[in-house]
């Protein structure tokens, strides 16, 4: 028993000391958001100081950060939602159905989730220039219905988590597929539409090659090609703007894990459990 509480004493330290590595970064990204440049340049400081407004008005003068912030969370919000329930729909289809050609749509998702993104940019934005829909949204939303990785997550999901014979009932009582699916179905699958949502969302948040390529207009640009711009910019001079800038773009992640990370574990550990 010594030995046991010895043993946990040991983990629950390295489990501490682990939390505060990967804390000081964002800590000290804070605190130099409140300091100026002179005083980052001075070196190393865990206490913040008063520069704060004066960075954000720094900020704000050459670039409208809270427009590209609100293009970002349109975006990253819109592309979540589809991405869980079109994902849903479809893999509620490959666990539940029986269908000619079942397994070797799975493989394709198999398949595909081995392939990067990045390599359909060019198809993209021809295909975008050929329905006249560059420099808009629809680009950056409509491909997030097909998420190959979300697809095979939520199937895996929904085989180990939810017994066919709720279905059978639903139907021995007259409920339709569809409703059975938004009634039954989506309330099973929450924690792994939660666990996927904040992967997804942080992907889009984060995403900067696909906007840059296919936005043009100032108006319509994500918080990442802003903050890319301040790169050469006079703002460039005044590290604690830039900190500040950085510490803005990673408020809605933060705050996304602190609400949804309660389901990871448990999403990933049911999922993982029988392939």
């Amino acid at each position: 028993m010594k030995d046991l509480r010895i043993a946990r004493g040991v983990v629950y330290f390295f489990l501490v000391l682990l939390v505060i590595i990967c804390f000081i970064p964002f800590y000290m990204m804070i605190v130099n958001a409140t300091r100026s440049n002179s005083e980052i340049l001075r070196g190393f400081s865990l206490m913040p100081s008063d520069a704060l407004v004066a960075n954000y008005e720094t900020l704000t003068n050459y670039i409208n950060i809270w427009l590209g912030f609100r293009n970002s969370l349109f975006i990253a919000i819109s592309v979540t939602v589809l991405n869980a329930y079109f994902s849903a729909l479809t893999a509620f289809a490959l666990a539940v159905y029986q269908f000619k050609g079942k397994n070797g749509i799975f493989v394709v998702f198999i398949v595909l989730m081995m392939v990067p993104g990045q390599l359909g940019l060019i198809g993209l934005y021809d295909l975008s220039a050929t329905f006249g829909i560059l420099d808009t949204y629809w680009p950056l939303i409509i491909p997030a219905i097909a998420a190959p990785f979300t697809v095979f997550f939520f199937r895996q999901y929904l085989i180990t988590s939810m017994p066919m014979s709720i279905l059978e009932s639903g139907r021995m009582d007259g409920a339709g597929e569809a409703y059975m699916f938004h009634r039954l179905v989506l309330p099973i699958l929450s924690p792994a539409i939660a666990t996927m949502g904040i992967f997804t969302f942080i992907g889009s948040w984060n995403n900067f090659l696909f906007p840059l390529v296919i936005i043009r207009s100032p108006r319509l640009y994500t918080l990442p090609i802003m903050i890319r711009q301040l790169q050469g910019s006079p703002v460039a001079q005044n590290l604690g703007a830039i900190y500040l800038g950085i510490a803005i773009s990673v408020v809605p992640i933060m705050v996304a894990f602190i609400f949804l990370s309660k389901y990871i574990i448990s999403s990933i550990s049911a999922g993982a459990v029988k392939g």
